[in-house]
């Protein structure tokens, strides 16, 4: 049989023949790429992913897990906010020991391009309009960079922290040309290794294939979950074990605030010889678009917002001021590397869910639609699908405000834009400089309090206030600089202690 009757068969048997119906238009190359495209889909498989990925949307629609939701008991529980002060420390030390010993990894979620960011490459690229100009991916690096550097100080020991960035398809080429064009932002191009995860085809809500054009089925990163499948097909795992890595730290490129590899939070993990760990905030308001972490039935999982019923969200517990369910997942998380090879095992198969997408299409008039509203679905896995299989599980509850401004949206929008991150980075250095015994002061030299919670305040922070990473991890040796100092709008410290209001 011919390779054309092959896909001609194959496609009437999963009724999927709309692929070809641009066939006849395009050029001998063309109609080659189509035909790779669709050998390269497993039908059956897809089907089935989306069958079960529908009965899984409808088994966990609002309020059906609410009477086997428990949370987290105390004994898995940290919290930066209620833990000592020699807690704190504690953590770090052991967390910086094992940064010196070349054990941690950081491994970044990002496939996502800057679509709702209204820009043609990838998140991690962006620049939320910091006076540094810097992107998310040099201020991520540049904390790998000082935190590498302050765990040689503390303990003698030069480990290095290797830098793991997932990318997609769309992404890969883009991100590998900005590090290399960045020189790695002074990092080693031997420790900083990207990976691509898979995809799956996109669908319209009858089960159909979508085409991106006439010879290109419309694809679609296969969720952050599919980070363990690209794990082992990748052989980024097998990387790990060469390396001797004993854990990483792993979180979306998205948020301003993290504290990459952050030494307190794997010292948390590792005393409390956790295989999984997720750092939450604590959910305030009962309807807020968060999921939480809790037990579910007796397993440790995380639950959307939108599968809870506003009674379960209400909750209070014993106390009466606090959420029962308070433990707000913001895709954090630490995993040991025997716990992730557990994972990746063939017998570790996660489900799918299904995401209402607008997928932009050929349709069979050969028109590219761009659909205002959802027309198709896209099914991906979640990275925090795996807390089930974790032996010692632990929640870390850290400060909302010093760790948690995502970036989603673009310039303008209400929350989740530019304008908040850049309000909460300025805000958290506000208060660096404060706790380093310096202040901020107006023209007549009142001072300028500290602001937190952006949502409560409109416009841009008043004040300018950017720390460089490679200055101060965590606010770190800031007193020797900022003690007794009255400093004036703009405040921008970096390494080499230059202020461009020359008040440093």
């Amino acid at each position: 049989m011919s390779e054309m009757t092959d896909v001609l068969e194959e496609l009437r048997l999963h009724k999927q023949e709309q692929l070809l119906v641009h066939f006849d238009d395009l050029d001998a190359k063309e109609k080659q790429n189509l035909l790779n495209d669709i050998k390269n889909v497993d039908f059956g498989h897809l089907e089935d992913i989306r069958k079960r990925s529908n009965e899984l949307s409808k088994s966990r629609q609002s309020g059906r897990l609410d009477k086997f939701m428990e949370p987290i008991p105390s004994e898995q529980f940290g919290s930066i906010a209620r833990g000592s002060a020699q807690d704190k420390l504690k953590w770090e030390k052991a967390g910086l020991e094992c940064i010196a010993e070349g054990k941690v990894a950081v491994l970044v979620l990002a496939g996502g391009q800057g679509t709702r960011l209204g820009v043609p490459y990838p998140k991690g690229m962006y620049d939320v309009g910091l006076p540094s100009g810097k992107s998310l991916y040099q201020i991520k690096a540049e904390r790998i960079k000082r935190l590498q550097d302050l765990a040689f100080e503390r303990t003698g020991k030069h480990g290095i922290i290797t830098w793991y960035i997932m990318t997609s398809e769309a992404t890969m080429g883009q991100t590998r040309d900005y590090f290399k064009d960045n020189n790695y932002f002074g990092l080693s191009e031997n420790n900083v290794k990207f990976f691509e995860q898979f995809t799956l085809p996109c669908i319209d809500f009858d089960g159909k294939i979508l085409l991106a054009n006439k010879h290109k089925i419309a694809c679609a990163p296969d969720g952050n979950g599919g980070l363990y499948k690209a794990l082992t097909r990748r052989k980024v795992l097998d990387d790990m074990e060469r390396r001797g890595i004993e854990c990483t730290h792993v979180h979306c490129v998205d948020n301003i605030l993290t504290k990459t590899a952050d030494p307190v939070f794997i010292g948390f993990c590792r005393l409390m010889k956790a295989d999984c760990g997720a750092k939450v905030v604590e959910k305030t308001e009962p309807n807020e678009a968060v999921g939480v972490i809790c037990k579910v039935d007796g397993v440790c999982q995380a639950v959307e917002y939108s599968e809870i019923s506003s009674a379960t969200a209400s909750k209070k517990d014993n106390s009466g001021t606090r959420l029962m369910f308070n433990a707000g997942n913001i895709c954090n998380h630490f995993f040991s590397t025997d716990f992730l090879k557990n994972v990746c095992s063939a017998h570790k198969e996660l489900p799918h869910h299904v995401a209402k997408k607008k997928i932009p299409h050929v349709n069979r008039k050969g028109e590219v639609v761009r659909p205002t509203t959802p027309n198709g679905m896209k099914m991906e896995k979640f990275v925090f699908d795996v807390f089930q299989y974790a032996k010692h599980f632990v929640v870390f509850e850290v400060p909302r405000e010093d760790e948690f401004s995502p970036l989603k949206n673009a310039e303008g929008a209400t929350s989740c834009g530019p304008l908040q991150s850049r309000w909460s980075l300025a805000s958290l250095h506000h208060r660096r400089i404060v706790s380093a015994g310096g202040s901020i002061v107006d023209s007549d030299g009142n001072e300028i309090p500290p602001l937190i919670g952006v949502e409560s305040h409109e416009g841009e922070y008043p004040v300018v206030c950017e720390i460089s990473p490679l200055l101060s991890y965590d606010g770190e040796g800031l007193a020797k600089y900022c003690h007794n100092v009255k400093f004036q709008s703009p405040v921008i410290l970096d390494k080499d202690l230059v202020n461009r209001n020359g008040n440093a």
